[in-house]
Formats: C-alpha cells, sequence, structure tokens
C-alpha cells in the first residue's frame, strides 16, 4: 500500500480495533503509537521491513523512552500487524522491555482523611468523589462515570459498569459513604451522572478529577507524590493490614490475576512489623523460661 492509501489505511486501523472492542482511550493511544511509527518510518507503516522494526526500538532505546511506553509501542504493532496488515514474522522481531517493578505509593489514614476534609468546593461534589475512590477502591475513570443507579443502599453496594477489560464488578458501599453520598444527594441533586460535569450532561472528567485531587493534597500538605489511583493503592494495602484475605481484595479491585494483587504484601507496612523476626525467636529459645 502506498503513502496515498495511508488515510484508508488508518480507517481500516480504527474498523480493527473498533471490531476488537478496544476502548476510546485504548484507540487514541495506539492511534499515537501507530502515528510516532510512521514519523520515524516516514512512509506507509504496511511497507515497514523486519529490519524497519529493529531500527525503530534501537531509536527508543538511544531516546531513554521508558520500558512501558516502549512496551506500549510494541504491542499497538503487534495488533497492527496482526490485525490489520497481517504479517505474523514482524512479531518475533520485537523484543520487549523488562519494566523495573515498583511498589505503590500509599497514604497514611491520616493523611486520607486530611485529604478529605480539605477537598475543593464548593459544596460535597469531590469530597464524595474522593471517599467514593477510596472506600471502594476504585479507579478515577470509574469514579467519574458512576451513575446514581450504581449506588445500590438495599445490597449495600456500588455496581462499577465496563470496568478496565470492560468488566463489571461490585464493591462494598459503608455506612458511613452512603450518608456522606445522600448529604450530597441533597445538596447537589444530580440527575443520571453522579459526579455531573460542568455542563450537567457528561460526567466530570478525570482531568477535572485529577486537578480536584492534586489541589487537596496541597491544602493537606501530603509531600508524596501521588495521584487519585493512590487511593486505590491505599484501600487496597489498609484492607490487607486489617487481616482481609487478600483473594477478596482480588475480587474488590477486580484483578484478573492474584498476582496482581499481591503486590500490596510489599506495602503492607503493619502487616510486615507484626512478623516476628526468626533472631527474636532464636533469642527467647535461648533465654530459656524464667
Amino acid at each position: 500500500m502506498s503513502d496515498q492509501y495511508v488515510p484508508a489505511l488508518r480507517k481500516r486501523f480504527i474498523e480493527d480495533m473498533q471490531i476488537k472492542g478496544l476502548q476510546p482511550k485504548t484507540q487514541t493511544m495506539y492511534l499515537r503509537g501507530m502515528r510516532d511509527f510512521t514519523r520515524f518510518l516516514g512512509r506507509s507503516p504496511d511497507t515497514a521491513t523486519p529490519e524497519d522494526l529493529r531500527a525503530f526500538q534501537l531509536d527508543m532505546k538511544e531516546r531513554g523512552v521508558s520500558a512501558p511506553t516502549f512496551n506500549t509501542r510494541l504491542t499497538v504493532l503487534s495488533f497492527f500487524f496482526a490485525a490489520t496488515c497481517p504479517r505474523p514474522e514482524m512479531k518475533t522481531h520485537m523484543r520487549y522491555q523488562r519494566a523495573a517493578k515498583k511498589i505503590p505509593i500509599v497514604l497514611s489514614a491520616e493523611e486520607v482523611v486530611r485529604i478529605l476534609e480539605v477537598a475543593p468546593g464548593p459544596g460535597l461534589k469531590y469530597r464524595a468523589a474522593f471517599s467514593v475512590a477510596y472506600g471502594g477502591g476504585l479507579r478515577a475513570s470509574e469514579v467519574t462515570h458512576l451513575k446514581i443507579g450504581d449506588i445500590d443502599s438495599n445490597r449495600m453496594l456500588i455496581r462499577i459498569e465496563q470496568g478496565k477489560g470492560l468488566k463489571d464488578r461490585q464493591v462494598m458501599l459503608s455506612p458511613s459513604l452512603l450518608d456522606l453520598l445522600r448529604n450530597y444527594y441533597r445538596e447537589a441533586r444530580p440527575a443520571g451522572w453522579l459526579f455531573p460535569g460542568r455542563n450537567r450532561i457528561d460526567p466530570i472528567s478525570t482531568r477535572q478529577f485529577n486537578r480536584a485531587f492534586g489541589a487537596a493534597c496541597d491544602f493537606a500538605e501530603v509531600k508524596k507524590k501521588v495521584s487519585p489511583h493512590t487511593l486505590r493503592h491505599s484501600f487496597a494495602t489498609h484492607l490487607l493490614e486489617s487481616g482481609t484475605d487478600i483473594r477478596v481484595i482480588q475480587v474488590l479491585l477486580g484483578h484478573a490475576k492474584l498476582e496482581t494483587t499481591t503486590i500490596y504484601t510489599k506495602v503492607a507496612t503493619k502487616t510486615i512489623q507484626n512478623v516476628t523476626s526468626p533472631l527474636d525467636l532464636l533469642v527467647r529459645r535461648e533465654a530459656g523460661p524464667g
């Protein structure tokens, strides 16, 4: 396919993503990845050779592209050469990078309280939104897309529709969170979306949510490098420290693999602190009775 047919190739790529059922946000990311590869190549991506792919990977390494971004670009190209321009031999020339595994940053219970107390106003909107994120372990996009009907006060559950991986799940609705949401509802009278945006037809954007959370952290004098997702990390860690079974936490978070959830065992400091060192056991044994 020559350069003059690139628009047609792009259209087919978009159609393939739609057939696959990729979310709009993911589609945007994939288009960005294909744009970067096409710019590097200087011609239509369907004409790429294994050597071109190798050169692209070397260029990313030389520019210091992070491992997650590097791997995402290869995932995009893998999809392109599997669905839009079937060339299975190209995948054998992709060298994914091993990303450094960092433990998540977690807020203390006291820090969460401070953030909720200074959530920007007017009204209870952002305090309620942050409380939902922490109280149910929701992602920012899941909070912003909650509808009023997703709050089930009879069963004390919050329903998350089409979360990450297009999966539905349910999390607990605590009595204190329900009280806060009821107060917020009486104050704001939202219709449809639980947390509507400025025009009330659309939900608040994740950008608005992020900005409000950043402002709250500044007011609360939280010095850690955090984001709204930190509330989800804190939810999981605090549950683990309180003795909740990790398999239950896995279900609440919507993780497909238990391995993903076990990362929180590395930051559950109270759990770690409560473990008796074998050195102490040795000392007690040597001390003996008496």
